[in-house]
């Protein structure tokens, strides 16, 4: 799963949160409402989302932050 969990047995409400995880991070431009729909469609609730909001915005900013000061 670490490569890829497209591939990976998972549950229906744990690949939704990781396809929303994805697109937040690689094209955050293009989230939708519909996306939050998505995952409340799958019984996350409001603190639940803000959870996976903020750990996915968390690393992207962490990683950015270490390719823009050069951190191997």
């Amino acid at each position: 799963m670490t490569r890829n969990y497209k591939t990976a047995e998972l549950s229906v409400p744990d690949r939704a949160m990781l396809d929303y995880a994805v697109k937040l991070t690689e094209a955050p431009w293009t989230m939708e409402q519909g996306d939050i729909e998505e995952l409340r469609k799958h019984g996350f609730s409001e603190a639940a989302i803000l959870d996976i909001n903020q750990v996915a915005s968390y690393y992207a900013f962490v990683n950015r932050l270490a390719d823009g000061l050069g951190v191997e």
